[in-house]
This record gives structure tokens, C-alpha cells and sequence, in this order.
């Protein structure tokens, strides 16, 4: 195991360009074990993932809390959202959203996506370079989730970068850049003032949206609070955004370096959900989740204290090969959905449906439009926080029939 000297930086350049050789050498060297940042002790095999995740009363989601709200920030709303919280408090608030996400909702929902999908394939420049993240990976699905939320399109750019924020850019301020943290206080109070705003307009004019009726929803009989309804709004903003994000960008990933894959999907749309399973597995948006030990805990032959940060390494738990054959390799003929990167059991993501959703149509907009894609002379960028990966840039050059 790395001594304290040696701990692997889960946020260094090397690693957030490529982890999936540091996962690799965590699994075999060190599966539980001390990381920066911050000395988290970080769980990278997949049986020990699955173990964390199944046990909320052992690991609790407290760590999602503490790892997005630092005492300096004052306060993120996500930090206060069901994602946060443990069962039974859980439970009773994922039934107000989980109709909004499910099968009727996404068939409904459907036609519209498809219309938003087209529209800004329509749009995209041809036969030059063009980074493609902010005019369709981030554009359809921060339209979808203004449109499901009834948002101001607008303040698309803006959205993202409170998702960015409260997903875990916080994680990457050091405790000397007192910019940095005025920027995430200043980004965390123009979110509430924005979201307060929306909540007092459906509270004056109640729409079909989604923040309307969860303003009509009631727990136990009782109403949310406005606190508690900005911290549903912030949940619903990061389940909405940043997946879908760096599912579509990493699908043009994918297809970029694997051009037989664009001509396989060309001809058969039918493969496209198996192809965006194994998007999931292979360059899994959400790569850790942060948890809390209730008691001491013995993991993977490692005896963690009471009250221990746990950092869940999913995109290390997607990439073990004791689980998945040549799990390095894409492989669009790999069995079955593989489901951990939204999460496991109580908290498995609810947005799921609506992701998977976006990144076929999403897909079948862009297989429609262009005849094949290449790389462009600039370099793509991985975004960097701690818990979401995907590209931030990606040049590419996109060919018509």
C-alpha cells in the first residue's frame, strides 16, 4: 500500500485525463486506502463498491453532505437534498419525484426531447471544427431540464455552472484561494436568490411543470419548505444536467475513436440503448460518491474509524476486471444494462430513464445529420472535480451526407 507520502491524487492531471490506470493499480495494490484529496479513504473494487452502497446504515450519505458543503461555502443546497440523506427520511421524499421520472412520464416527454434534439443537430456547424459540448452535449440537456422544470432557457450557461458547482467543484478549492471561494459563495447565493424567484412565481401562478406540482406535493401531510423545495430544484438541476452532459460527450468520444461503431449504429438504431450502457460502464459520468462511516467498519481487509470519509470509486468499480471480462475494452455486445453508475438500491438515480432517453435521441439527431465524425487538430479537456468526469472541450469535425 502507497505510504502517506505516496497517496494517490485523485485529482491530479494525469489522473483526471486518464483514471482508469490508477483505478487499476488501486484495485490491485491498495482496494481501500488513503487518497488525495483531503486523505479520503477511498474503495475501488467493485464487490467492496457494492457493499458500500447497499449499506446506508454503515455508509451513510452524511458524506455527500460534508464533501459538498465545506464550512466555508455556507451553505449548498444540494448538500441538503434526499441525495444527502439516509433511509427513512429518503424514502418518503424519492416518491415525489419518482413520477415525474418514470415510464409514463418518459414516453410523454419524448416527442418533446426529440424536437430539442433535432433542432440543435440542426444547428450544428458543417464540415469545420466545433467544440461540440456547449452546442449539444450541454444544450439539449440543459433545454430539457428548463422545459421539465419550466426555467428561463436562457441561463443555460449559467445553470451548468451551478451544476459544475454543487456536484463537486467546491472539492477542488484549496483552503488559501479565497477567490475561488468568494466565486462559489457569490454562485451558491445567485442559485437560491434564482430558484426562490421561480418558487414565488409558481406560488402566484401554478404551472403543469414539475416545480409546480411539487410545490402542491405533501409529505406526511405537510408542504415543503422553500429551503426544502430549492434543494429538490438543485437535485433535479444535477440529475439533469451533468449526467446527460458527459453522457453525450463521452459518447462522442467513443464514436470518435471507434468509427466502426458510428457505421455499426448507423445501420441499426436498434443497438444505440446497448451502446449507451456501455458508455455508462466505460466512461461513467459519476465517478465517486461520498459517504460517512456511522461506526467502525472493517472494508477490504482495512479497519476504517467511525465518522471516515468514503470516497465509492464507481468508474473504478465499472473498470474491474474481476466483474467485467477485457473491461477496459468497449465492447457494444457487452450482456446486460450495467446499472452502477446511477448508483445502487436507495439510491439509485432517478433520472436514469431520462438520461438514457436524451442520449438516444440525442444520438439518432446526429446519425440522421451526418454521414461520419473525426477528430479536429485541437486537443479535447477533461473537466475536473472530484466526483463527475467528462470531456469539458471536445473538437470535432462533423461530415453531412
Amino acid at each position: 500500500m502507497p505510504s502517506m507520502s505516496e497517496r494517490f491524487n485523485l485529482l491530479s492531471p494525469e489522473v483526471k485525463a486518464n483514471p482508469y490506470p490508477t483505478y487499476a493499480r488501486m484495485r490491485h495494490e491498495a482496494p481501500v486506502c488513503q487518497v488525495e484529496p483531503g486523505g479520503m479513504w477511498a474503495v475501488s473494487r467493485h464487490e467492496d463498491v457494492l457493499r458500500v452502497l447497499k449499506d446506508p446504515q454503515r455508509f451513510s450519505s452524511q458524506g455527500f453532505r460534508v464533501a459538498t458543503n465545506p464550512p466555508w461555502l455556507g451553505g449548498n443546497p444540494f448538500s441538503e437534498s434526499m441525495l444527502t440523506m439516509d433511509p427513512p427520511q429518503q424514502g418518503r421524499l424519492r416518491v415525489l419525484v419518482q413520477k415525474a421520472f418514470g415510464a409514463v412520464a418518459m414516453a410523454r416527454l419524448e416527442p418533446r426531447v426529440r424536437d430539442i434534439c433535432r433542432q440543435a443537430v440542426a444547428e450544428l456547424p458543417r464540415g469545420v471544427p466545433v467544440d461540440l459540448m456547449p452546442p449539444y452535449a450541454l444544450r439539449i440537456p440543459a433545454a430539457v431540464i428548463s422545459e421539465l422544470l419550466g426555467l428561463d432557457p436562457a441561463r443555460t450557461t449559467r445553470l451548468k455552472q451551478w451544476a459544475d458547482l454543487i456536484t463537486g467543484g467546491v472539492t477542488t478549492v484549496r483552503p488559501d484561494e479565497e477567490d475561488r471561494k468568494q466565486k462559489a459563495r457569490d454562485a451558491v447565493a445567485e442559485l437560491r436568490q434564482y430558484f426562490g424567484e421561480v418558487l414565488d412565481a409558481r406560488a402566484r401562478a401554478p404551472g403543469t411543470d414539475l416545480v409546480s406540482e411539487l410545490q402542491q406535493a405533501r409529505v406526511d401531510g405537510e408542504a415543503l419548505s422553500k429551503d426544502e423545495l430549492i434543494a429538490f430544484m438543485a437535485l433535479l438541476l444535477v440529475g439533469g444536467i451533468e449526467t446527460v452532459v458527459h453522457l453525450l460527450g463521452a459518447s462522442l468520444v467513443v464514436l470518435r475513436e471507434h468509427p466502426e461503431i458510428w457505421a455499426q449504429l448507423r445501420s441499426d438504431r436498434s443497438r444505440i440503448p446497448a451502446f449507451i450502457d456501455e458508455v455508462l460502464r466505460y466512461e461513467p459520468p459519476a465517478q465517486a460518491a461520498p459517504r460517512l462511516t456511522t461506526e467502525a467498519v472493517e472494508l477490504g481487509g482495512v479497519s476504517l474509524p467511525k465518522g471516515a470519509p468514503v470516497l465509492v470509486l464507481l468508474g473504478s468499480a465499472a473498470h474491474d476486471e474481476a466483474h467485467f471480462p477485457d473491461a477496459d475494452r468497449f465492447n457494444l455486445s457487452r450482456p446486460s444494462p450495467q446499472n452502477l453508475p446511477f448508483g445502487h438500491g436507495v439510491h439509485f438515480c432517478l433520472g436514469a430513464q431520462l438520461a438514457r432517453l436524451e442520449g438516444r435521441l440525442a444520438l439518432e439527431a446526429l446519425l440522421d445529420a451526418f454521414r461520419h465524425l473525426q477528430a479536429a487538430p485541437e486537443p479535447m479537456t477533461w473537466h475536473r472535480t472530484l466526483v463527475v468526469r467528462g470531456p469539458a472541450t471536445l473538437p470535432l469535425i462533423l461530415h453531412p451526407h
